[in-house]
């Protein structure tokens, strides 16, 4: 079998990853890849949004499955034209996607279906947004409604700071026309905790817990970036929270789409956060999370295409998903300056000296390769990540490899599953 994967970061390194273990699958490729994942796959030269030349490579190469992973291509439709080329797709539709793409949409989703969230209100007018935030009570949270890579939101500690980020967001263009209407809400206080699961439509399969590094700085400080590690299991999801999770958040949340009309089969990503009145919904992603995936799928023990074709083909209550007791953690390191500017081209030297294995695995994502070595060719370069007994073990193994790895520049948090 011949599979193709789209998209070019970590997230789509470990999914190479896990499917290259498949014996399945005769032929990997991805589209366009990055230098990690050209050890593992043929690359293709093909950018993330170029629907016809992914359909033209699939068909050059009698691809029988592509995955798409990142959300641009997710919200433009990339698996409906899939779909309509006759090629099989794992993700959502462009109507399903929505619920990651249109923050209103999902807010508004929320609210008609009692899932919990924060209170909130969205606006298409600058005017009455400033009006709107004279009378919060503050911190409030100030969104982009569209897709921002995952840096389109804002919290803010006074009306000052939310004037300037609702100004900045729909007058200056910060995030451009993800910015056209603006979602603000309720500043919600606790544990936030990543579950990634597995869907048909039908039956609702939640992957292992997780827990992400967003801001760029140790001790949480600093700018939102895509993030900055992640580790699984998050250690404040219990069976209580999961069960409750299910009930009233998970199963909900597939039975309105349907009700919608807007099936979503792929993997749907809650962002969770606990708080004193139960677990609230502060984001819906429609596809693997990233840095997320580089915890959840080196702990999965079934074959991943197993699962991608159970879910395409509405039978994954079929499948028993199984997943390794280890804990796993994964430390970004990222090029000097990210979330902002940084430069690329650095050579990176000492990935021969980590000590790859079952327990220890590095992920590229935004890496080229020449020849036989590696430059950055990114923000978030590696995802150094490591399997262990217990959270410190896997911390401790992690942080041993990243002190072998150099590139000029390098920034990587320290405080990465330290609580």
């Amino acid at each position: 079998m011949k599979v193709l994967v789209v998209g070019a970061g970590g997230r789509e390194h470990a999914i190479a990853w896990k499917l290259s273990q498949s014996p399945r699958i005769d032929k990997l490729f991805c589209a366009p890849g990055n230098g990690g994942i050209s050890d593992i796959a043929e690359c293709l030269d093909i950018g993330v949004l170029d629907t016809e030349g992914i359909i033209k490579a699939c068909k050059e190469n009698n691809v029988d499955l592509v995955i798409v992973a990142p959300d641009d291509p997710l919200a433009k439709g990339m698996v409906n034209a899939l779909t309509e080329a006759g090629i099989r797709a794992f993700g959502p539709t462009r109507e399903a996607a929505l619920i990651e793409s249109s923050k209103s949409f999902s807010k508004n989703l929320m609210k008609k279906y009692g899932i919990p969230t924060a209170k909130f209100e969205a606006f298409s007018d600058i005017n009455k947004a400033l009006e709107y935030i004279e009378n919060q009570k503050y911190p409030v949270v100030v969104k982009a409604d569209g897709l921002a890579l995952g840096k389109g939101v804002i919290i803010c500690n006074t009306e000052e700071e939310a004037r300037e980020a609702v100004i900045s967001i729909m007058d200056r263009k910060k995030f451009g026309d993800a910015g056209n209407v603006i979602v603000i809400e309720e500043f919600l206080t606790g544990p936030e905790v990543s579950v990634l699961s597995f869907t048909d439509g039908k039956t609702i399969i939640p992957m292992v817990s997780a827990q992400d590094h967003k801001r760029v700085f140790d001790g949480d400080k600093g700018p939102n970036t895509g993030g900055m590690g992640a580790f699984s299991p998050s250690n404040v999801y219990t069976e209580e929270i999961a069960e409750v999770c299910m009930n009233r958040i998970f199963r909900p949340t597939i039975e309105a789409m349907n009700k919608e009309g807007r099936t979503f089969k792929g993997v749907l990503y809650f962002g969770l956060i606990i708080t004193q009145d139960g677990p609230k919904v502060l984001e819906y992603n429609a596809r693997f999370g990233d840095p997320e995936t580089q915890v959840v799928l080196p702990r999965l023990k079934n074959d991943l295409l197993d699962i991608v074709e159970a879910v395409i083909d509405g039978r994954l209550d079929e499948v028993k998903i199984e997943w390794d007791n280890s804990a796993c953690l994964c430390v970004i390191m990222a090029s000097g300056g990210y979330p902002q500017e940084y430069r690329k081209g650095l050579k990176i030297s000492g990935l021969d000296a980590v000590k790859k294995g079952e327990d220890i695995l590095v992920f590229h994502a935004g890496t080229k390769k020449v020849g036989n070595e590696y430059f950055t060719n990114g923000g978030r370069v590696l995802g150094v990540t490591a399997l262990g007994q217990t959270l410190k073990d896997a911390r401790d193994k992690a942080y041993s490899q990243v002190a072998a790895i150099h590139f000029d520049d390098a920034h990587y948090r320290r405080d990465i599953g330290n609580f």
